[in-house]
């Protein structure tokens, strides 16, 4: 009996140092991110020689990065809001159909994960130019969309999957219409799930950096292309600063959704 309980604690202890050991090694590229943001160098090594706020300061007092940073977040506001209702309200048709539709859209709702960025960019790049449609922000809008609702058409797969489908047939069967029964009933039930959805659907456009290369313009451009642009020229220590902000902006809207939800826990036992 002893024999087996110290095996079970050595397997335990291998696990957990296991564990650990692949968070380090996912962890470590962000940790030399954040080191070399703060180098004195002007050109990026690591480790820094010195440190010094000097690239922060550049990176917040240039236009040029501040405009992109606006057009990242209203593209990604955009795309992450559209993603939101073509994904939520396609996999609540989902969940409550039984017609062959129901069960082909799924598969098409998943083509756009398996094609590579670089072809959708292209053909989209096309396909707009040929409808007349110039606008880079709505084009980049519908592109990332297009990436994302996906993803937030299947986390709400699973979130449909575990609501009680009798509370929705409750409210019709009272006579509220289906818009009013998706507000004040459906809805409240898997706030969670549509926040985290759009959360997912934000940092993925935030980060997109394949189409939104095909589809700026020079009025338009988001903060990953115009480190690529940067990168062209020279290894800076900006490349670091704008990887931070990125890793910073991703982290930030995690801790939102988490925030959104405790205080939905809280509501609840109080």
């Amino acid at each position: 009996m002893s024999e087996a309980v110290s095996r079970e604690r050595v397997e335990d202890v291998l696990f957990r140092a296991g564990y650990w050991l692949v968070l380090a090694v996912l962890m470590l590229p962000i940790v030399v991110v954040f080191v070399t943001s703060f180098q004195q160098s002007s050109y990026l090594t690591f480790p820094p020689s010195g440190f010094t706020l000097e690239w922060y300061a550049t990176f917040l007092g240039s236009e040029e990065w501040l405009s992109a940073v606006r057009d990242s977040v209203l593209i990604g506001v955009g795309s992450s809001l559209l993603a939101t209702v073509l994904g939520v309200t396609g996999s609540l048709a989902v969940q409550r159909s039984d017609s062959w539709a129901s069960r082909v859209l799924p598969p098409i709702v998943l083509l756009p994960l398996l094609i590579p960025p670089v072809v959708l960019g292209l053909t989209l790049l096309i396909y707009f130019n040929r409808i007349g449609l110039t606008n880079s922000y709505v084009n980049i809008v519908v592109a990332h969309a297009l990436w994302a609702t996906p993803l937030v058409f299947f986390i709400m797969q699973s979130v449909f999957a575990r609501f009680d489908w009798n509370l929705r047939d409750a409210g019709m069967d009272l006579g509220a219409r289906p818009g009013r029964v998706f507000y004040h009933v459906t809805l409240p039930n898997v706030r969670s799930g549509v926040v985290i959805s759009t959360v997912v659907a934000f940092i993925v456009s935030l980060q997109e950096f394949i189409m939104a290369l095909f589809l700026k313009s020079f009025e338009v451009q988001t903060v990953p292309v115009l480190a690529w642009t940067s990168l062209q020229s020279s290894l800076t220590p900006m490349v670091s600063v704008v990887s931070a902000f990125l890793v910073l902006a991703s982290i930030v809207g995690v801790l939102l959704s988490a925030a959104v939800m405790n205080l939905e826990w809280l509501a609840e036992q109080l």
